[in-house]
């Protein structure tokens, strides 16, 4: 029986459709991998009006995809759009969509939604930067990588425009639950038109309901346009007070009033976890918290959003109580650590030689080390100190450009020690 086929992909089987596409799970025999395909419907490409639209869509899609490479954004690999056919190939991404988690008996804990909805902020700062803005946020566009997990990949650019040429809306594009007022009223846009949808998102995680309802599209766009949105406490009273401020935040509706950057979205939700907000498992550091306390260091300052969530992936976070002793004199070890916070003092024969706060390093001599090198002396919490440990092989195994960067960063550390250290000399 001969194998079903889109191109030069062997069809697997069907992974959803929608009213105007179909997405098959696919199998790349050139790069031997599984893929998505998201193919247009026959009946819309026989549309002459539709069929112009979503072609454009397509070709957008592939596009703007094609040149976003984060870990948290779908990765295009392939796209065809003819007058007969338009599909584009993209990373197949299991765990689903968001839709299920937005559903009243299947909610998720406070701390997996911060998780998801932090990680959708730094993906769609990374389009701005590269000069997007999506324009169609809602849950069927955020897929998960794992059922259970908080791992995330933004889909379907196919309605984004380039703001650097484009702030106009393209009529009938976009979900009108999750439109902004100014999308609604079809003026100018920038992103926060997304930072608006992506309130809109971040409360039906919470309370499993849209924020505004109505039985046909005029009265939705309206109530949008002009009524003032629900705090999601309203109609889910656990919800901590700072995620009802983030969420009022995100969707206000005069523009000037609302989060003016993805950084200051992005902040917010990190802060929920540090002020204890959302009660979470004792000793555990979420992946927003780890990735904005690398982000304020100076060390990780040249370092790209991906960069950082590769070192996160090969990291270990950790909290120590006041007189532990973290490296000790005479002993091996090929790891090196940052302090989030607290503080550490260096000792060499029991003679202070350095006091380490926030945002510094050390044990980076074993970076440079061939085998796991001898500490010279050692490091001993003098607070209760949170710590970023990296082990020198997992290092070596990162991306090149990571590497790169760590290395630029340790060379300028031991440069300003070097000079500190002759200065004392020098004043002896």
């Amino acid at each position: 029986m001969p194998v079903e086929r889109i191109g030069k992909y062997e069809i697997r089987r069907q992974l959803g459709e929608g009213a105007t596409s179909v997405v098959f799970l696919a199998w790349d025999p050139f790069n031997l991998r599984e893929v998505a395909i998201k193919r247009l419907r026959r009946e819309v490409l026989s549309d002459r009006e539709r069929g112009r639209l979503y072609r454009q869509l397509f070709l957008n899609e592939s596009a703007f995809s094609g040149r976003l490479h984060h870990p948290h954004i779908v990765q295009i690999h392939d796209a065809a759009v003819t007058e007969d056919d338009a599909y584009v190939v993209m990373d197949y991404v299991p765990g689903g969509t968001l839709e299920r988690l937005t559903r009243p008996g299947a909610l998720a804990a406070f701390e997996r939604i911060i998780e998801i909805v932090f990680k959708a902020t730094r993906a769609l700062d990374y389009a701005f930067h590269q000069g997007i803005t999506h324009r169609d946020i809602k849950p069927a566009n955020i897929l998960l990588m794992a059922p259970e997990g908080s791992d995330i990949r933004i889909s379907d650019f196919g309605a984004a425009l380039v703001t650097a040429r484009e702030t106009t809306q393209i009529s009938g594009v976009g979900s009108p639950a999750y439109m902004s007022p100014q999308q609604v009223r079809e003026v100018p846009l920038d992103h926060r038109t997304d930072i608006y949808s992506l309130g809109v998102v971040m409360f039906e995680l919470l309370t499993g309901h849209l924020p505004f309802e109505s039985g046909n599209n005029y009265s939705l766009l309206y109530r949008i346009a002009h009524d003032t949105m629900p705090r999601p406490s309203e109609l889910r009273p656990d919800v901590p007070e700072a995620l009802d401020a983030i969420v009022r935040r995100a969707t206000e509706r005069d523009v000037e009033h609302r989060y003016q950057n993805w950084a200051e979205f992005s902040h917010d939700l990190a802060l929920a976890f540090r002020n204890r907000s959302v009660e979470i498992t004792r000793g555990s550091v979420p992946e927003a918290e780890r990735f904005e306390s690398l982000r304020a260091m100076h060390f990780f300052r040249e370092f790209s959003d991906a960069e950082l969530w590769e070192v996160i992936r090969v990291s270990q976070f950790s909290r120590v109580q006041t007189g532990t002793v973290i490296m000790k004199e005479d002993e091996g070890g090929d790891s090196i650590c940052f302090i989030i916070d607290g503080e550490a003092r260096v000792k060499k024969r029991g003679r202070l030689l350095n006091v380490l706060t926030a945002g510094e390093c050390f044990g980076e001599i074993a970076v440079f080390s061939a085998a796991a090198g001898i500490r010279s002396a050692s490091v001993e919490a003098s607070t209760e100190t949170r710590l970023v440990t990296l082990r020198a092989h997992a290092l070596r195994r990162a991306s090149d450009t990571c590497r790169m960067h760590f290395y630029k960063a340790f060379l300028e550390v031991l440069a300003t020690r070097l000079s500190l250290a002759s200065a004392r000399i020098a004043n002896l």
